[in-house]
C-alpha cells in the first residue's frame, strides 16, 4: 500500500470537488483528488447532462413525428421518422465522455493528483482508497479534507430498486431498450424531465405524486403550463396519490398498487397500474454512508452534514461541500462553494453567502426560479409589486413556436429593488444568468426596464415585465 501526504485531499470528483481541486491547483495547493468511479460524477455521467441529452433528442424525435404526421405548421413534411435507441445512448455517451476527459485534462494542467479508488475515512487527516475489490491501494495523509461525496436517488423501501423492473433515473438514462409503459413515482423535476423524455420517445408514461400537484417545490402559477403541456402529450397523473407497493404480476409485466394520499382514504381498495417499468424518482439524499464518515462524529442537519457559511464542518480543517451538505441540491452551488474553499485554504477571505441560487426545470416547458416568489416576498414581510409578460406577446417565442407561459419579476414596492424571477416557457433556462445577475447586483426595475434588450430575442420579456411592473408596458 502506498502512502501520500498531501495539503488538500478531495474525495469525491464530482461538480463540487473537481472545481475545487482545479481552483486550488491555480493557487498552488498541493491537491489530491480521489474518485471510485468517472471524473464529473453524478451530474456529468448519470445527471444533469445525459438527461438534457436526452431531452434534447426525445424533443427533435417528436418534432419530426408531428412533421410526418402533416400538423407541422411550417410546412415542413418528412416521412415516418424511426428510432435508433442504441444510437441515441451512444450519442449522449460521446457527450459525457468529451467532457469527462475535458475534466481529466483540466486537473492534470493543474497538477491535481488523481487517485482511482474509493475513499474510507480514517480520521480526519487520513483516508484509506480502496479498489473495487475491497483492496487497500494508497493510505493518503492530509492538512485539509475536503468531503464532496454529493447524493444518492432515494429509494423507497415498498419499491426497492432491482435495476431492471423497479429502476432509479441511472438506468433510466441508459435503456437497451424502451418499455411500452412506465409508471413514474414523483411529480418532482426528476420524475417529469424523465417522464417527458420518455413519453416523447413513444412510450406511454403515468406519474403518480403525493402532493395535489406537480412540481409542489415550485409555485403553482408556474407549473400550470407544465401540466396543461402533459395533459396534451398524453402523460396520465395521479396526484395526491401514495404507493403502497408491488401488487401481483405475470411475465415481464410489474403492478404498482397506489391509492389517494390521506388518512380518510386508508381503507380504500388500492388501484393496481400496470407497467414494464417503474421509475422511483422521490428524489436524493446526501451520501453518508459506507465510507467511515460517522466516525468523525461532525455535527448533522438531519441527514446532511452540518456547515457554516465557509463549508466549515464542526471539525478543524474538514470542510464539505454540496448534496452532502443537503439542499438546495444543484451543481451549480457545489461549484461555488468548491472554489470558496480552495480560496479559503489558499488564505483568502470568502463566505458563501449568495443573494440567490438560480433553480431550472427542464420539463416541456421549462420552469426557472431565481430569488423569492410572490408569495415568499410578502412572507418576508415585503410589500411587493409584481407583474408578468406573456410570451405569446413576444416575437421571438412565436418564430420559436413556442408561446407558452410568461415571464414573472417581484419587486419591493417601495424601492423598486427586484427580489426574485421567475419564468416558464420555451428555452426559458438560458434567461437564469439574467435573472441571477440582476439579483445579485442589486438592480432595481429601472435597471432592467431601461437597458436596452436585443430584438428580437426571449430577453426582451424580461425588459418587459419591469416596465409592467413599474406601470409602463409597450407591447401588452
Amino acid at each position: 500500500m502506498q502512502t501520500l501526504q498531501t495539503k488538500l485531499l478531495i474525495l469525491g470528483g464530482g461538480p463540487g470537488g473537481y472545481v475545487a481541486a482545479i481552483r486550488a491547483g491555480q493557487l498552488g495547493i498541493q491537491t489530491t483528488l480521489v474518485e471510485g468511479q468517472a471524473l464529473g460524477g453524478t451530474c456529468l455521467n448519470i445527471g444533469c447532462i445525459p438527461s438534457k441529452a436526452l431531452i434534447h433528442a426525445a424533443g427533435e424525435f417528436a418534432r419530426a413525428q408531428a412533421q410526418a404526421s402533416g400538423s407541422s405548421p411550417l410546412g415542413i413534411q418528412v416521412q415516418k421518422p424511426t428510432l435508433d435507441v442504441a444510437q441515441t445512448i451512444a450519442w449522449k455517451d460521446g457527450i459525457v465522455q468529451r467532457l469527462t476527459g475535458g475534466v481529466a485534462a483540466l486537473l492534470k494542467r493543474q497538477k491535481v493528483q488523481v487517485v482511482q479508488g474509493w475513499g474510507h475515512i480514517v480520521d480526519g487527516k487520513t483516508v484509506e482508497v480502496r479498489d473495487a475489490q475491497g483492496q487497500a491501494t494508497h493510505r493518503i495523509q492530509c492538512e485539509h479534507l475536503l468531503l464532496a461525496n454529493g447524493s444518492l436517488p432515494v429509494e423507497l423501501p415498498v419499491l426497492p430498486f432491482d435495476g431492471e423492473r423497479v429502476i432509479s433515473s441511472t438506468q433510466a438514462l441508459s435503456p437497451k431498450q424502451l418499455p411500452k409503459k412506465l409508471v413514474v413515482v414523483g411529480g418532482g423535476y426528476i420524475g417529469l424531465e424523465l417522464g417527458i423524455t420518455y413519453r416523447k420517445l413513444g412510450v406511454e408514461v403515468a406519474v403518480v405524486e403525493a402532493a395535489p400537484r406537480i412540481l409542489p417545490a415550485y409555485d403553482a402559477e408556474l407549473t400550470r403550463p407544465v401540466q396543461a403541456r402533459l395533459q396534451e402529450l398524453g402523460i396520465t397523473l395521479y396526484l395526491g396519490h401514495q404507493v403502497l407497493g408491488p401488487a401481483q404480476s405475470k411475465g415481464k409485466t410489474v403492478g404498482v398498487e397506489i391509492r389517494p394520499a390521506g388518512a380518510e382514504h386508508e381503507k380504500d381498495k388500492p388501484q393496481v397500474l400496470k407497467a414494464d417499468q417503474i421509475l422511483v424518482a422521490a428524489g436524493r439524499r446526501p451520501h453518508t454512508e459506507g465510507y467511515g464518515l460517522d466516525g468523525l462524529q461532525l455535527s448533522m442537519k438531519g441527514r446532511a452534514v452540518q456547515v457554516d457559511d465557509q463549508c466549515r464542518t464542526s471539525m478543524k480543517n474538514v470542510w464539505a461541500i454540496g448534496d452532502l451538505t443537503g439542499e438546495p441540491m444543484l451543481a451549480h452551488r457545489a461549484m461555488a462553494q468548491g472554489e470558496m474553499v480552495a480560496e479559503i485554504i489558499a488564505g483568502k477571505t470568502r463566505h458563501f453567502q449568495p443573494a440567490q441560487i438560480p433553480a431550472v426545470c427542464f420539463t416541456d416547458p421549462e420552469v426557472v426560479s431565481v430569488g423569492l416568489s410572490p408569495d415568499e416576498a410578502k412572507a418576508a414581510g415585503h410589500e411587493v409589486l409584481t407583474a408578468q409578460f406573456p410570451f405569446a406577446a413576444n416575437g421571438r417565442a412565436m418564430t420559436l413556436e413556442d408561446t407558452s407561459g410568461f415571464v414573472r419579476v417581484v419587486a419591493r414596492k417601495d424601492t423598486h429593488r427586484i427580489l426574485g424571477w421567475q419564468a416558464v416557457g420555451g428555452h426559458v433556462a438560458e434567461l437564469a444568468a439574467a435573472f441571477a445577475q440582476s439579483i445579485e447586483m442589486g438592480a432595481h426595475l429601472e435597471d432592467v426596464a431601461h437597458t436596452i434588450h436585443a430584438h428580437p430575442s426571449l430577453g426582451e420579456a424580461v425588459q418587459e415585465a419591469a416596465l409592467r411592473a413599474l406601470g409602463q408596458a409597450l407591447h401588452v
